[in-house]
């Protein structure tokens, strides 16, 4: 068994073991053990991928393992790694473990609700180390099913409807996928030795361009879908809204993430001469997004629903920097899609504590949170100065890293676009420092918050676990660019072929 193989089988096994305590202090030890173990896994990963590098492997992909699993049809549960399938599985344990303790507090259908966690996480897991098309999508599906069970049970406000809208929007998205890698499968028994569903046997065959540009459209506009491309970004804000802290930072950290990482992984590797003539759409809805995000977020008073419109904001520049085709670029897409993963969590960990004892989340009836809940109001301001692009924290340098790379575009269409996201920033200091202002700043208005308690241990493990990642980015990102760079290479050299 590889260890990939035992990342996969860890939270689902932890998911069944779940379903055997008779109490619930027992089914949370379970479920805290299990993203441990996670979290280990995935950091012992890293240390010998890194080792194996070091050592001169120049492989694609590491801890490659190939199994067939259904012949007639050419499916193999095939995984393996490389340094951008890497860090999102780091983030995933980072987010995983950091929902399964702000969720320590939980009491109705404990078993349940972590049963759901832990099935979110195997989907996130395998389809960020998943080599084939098939069994890529397949991962996808287990990651999206469980979001409406969570919403619609354990949500709060319009739950069921939200919980319907997000799910039968992803699902939408979904069946555009589908389509898509379907049309690979069939369009590389044609222009290639044999139908295939493999990601590294796909990327050896040229398909026609006006194949590519038809299966470009559906994957690219697929995956959007997920990571809240407009106009497809409506599921977002209301599902955010509706969603447990757990289930939001899961949406927003990780479910998001699958989007950017398809959009990469998929439509733009695999679809390059597409990718070159249509990539120009999908800059012009990043661009959008991006604007239009930070606007909407000015004219919230919710902090969930100013946290959703920001993650629209915050996404568009994943899909800017992807679009771009630019080797920095590319590497800032990545760096945004960690950033973003850890910042959000954070934030709506923060918006969830502050909402589990205050019982609202309108910022203009808070107010001096920082005096009474000093650890969470620091959260949230740490939370919030990593959204605007503080130096230091990991927001800066994702962001300046898709700037830098835009802007390497020659033309004057992709430096308006550059201009237009830059612009943005504004946007978001004023709404971010605005909400701070109001929310966590001055002196506390309603007395019956001077009855208030700080973070528990549990929040505030979750919280420094968040911070320290979004630290170590921000502050050495030649980490991170280091990990990634000669899988971002691999990717520009196909498209420049």
């Amino acid at each position: 068994m590889s260890i990939l193989t035992l990342l996969i089988i860890c939270p689902l096994l932890t998911s069944v073991l779940l379903l055997l305590p008779k109490s619930d202090k027992g089914t949370k030890s379970i479920a805290l053990i299990g993203s441990i173990i996670q979290i280990a896994l995935t950091g012992y990963i890293t240390f010998l991928y890194q080792a194996i590098r070091s050592a001169g492997d120049k492989s694609q992909m590491l801890f490659e393992s190939n199994i067939v699993w259904f012949s007639t049809l050419h499916i193999n549960f095939h995984t393996g790694v490389d340094g951008i399938s890497l860090v999102m599985m780091l983030l995933t344990g980072f987010v995983v473990l950091a929902g399964v303790l702000v969720s320590w507090n939980i009491k109705n259908q404990v078993k349940e609700f972590f049963f759901f966690i832990m099935l979110l996480s195997t989907g996130a897991f395998g389809f960020f180390m998943s080599l084939d098309l098939f069994m890529l999508f397949f991962f996808l599906e287990i990651a999206v099913v469980p979001k409406y069970m969570l919403i619609g049970i354990w949500g709060s406000g319009k739950k069921e409807n939200n919980a319907m809208k997000l799910a039968l929007m992803l699902m939408a998205g979904s069946a555009m996928v589908f389509l898509g890698i379907v049309g690979i499968y069939f369009a590389s028994g044609y222009f290639g030795p044999h139908n295939t569903w493999d990601i590294l046997e796909l990327s050896k065959i040229h398909l026609p361009a006006e194949i590519q540009r038809v299966i470009y459209v559906l994957t690219f506009v697929g995956f959007g879908v997920f990571t809240a491309m407009f106009p497809f970004h409506t599921w977002a804000p209301d599902g955010h809204s509706s969603a447990p802290t757990a289930a939001s930072m899961f949406l927003a950290g990780i479910s998001m993430k699958l989007g950017g990482y398809g959009c990469l992984r998929v439509a733009t590797y695999l679809m390059p001469t597409a990718a070159k003539e249509l990539s120009w759409i999908f800059i012009i809805l990043a661009s959008i997004a991006i604007v239009y995000g930070a606007f909407a977020t000015l004219m919230q008073k919710d902090l969930k629903y100013m946290n959703a419109y920001s993650s629209v904001s915050h996404c568009g520049f994943v899909v800017l920097g992807i679009a771009m085709l630019t080797k920095t670029a590319f590497a800032g897409a990545v760096m945004q899609m960690v950033s973003h993963g850890l910042m959000t969590a954070l934030f709506f960990a923060a918006i969830g504590m502050i909402y589990d004892r205050t019982h609202t989340r309108m910022s203009d009836q808070l107010g001096g949170m920082l005096k009474q809940l000093p650890f969470i109001g620091t959260a949230f301001i740490i939370a919030g100065l990593c959204s605007l692009g503080l130096p230091g924290f990991s927001g800066f340098v994702s962001e300046m890293t898709i700037f830098t790379g835009s802007w390497e575009k020659a033309g004057l269409f992709y430096r308006v676009a550059t201009i237009l996201a830059c612009a943005s920033i504004v946007i978001t200091a004023v709404y971010i420092l605005r909400a701070v202002g109001k929310a966590i700043w001055g002196t506390v208005t309603n007395k019956t918050y001077l009855m208030l308690t700080d973070a528990t241990w549990s929040e505030r493990a979750a919280t420094i676990l968040l911070v320290v990642g979004i630290v170590i980015i921000g502050v050495a990102p030649f980490l991170f660019i280091r990990l990634i760079e000669p899988d971002v290479q691999y990717i520009i050299n196909r498209i420049i072929l």
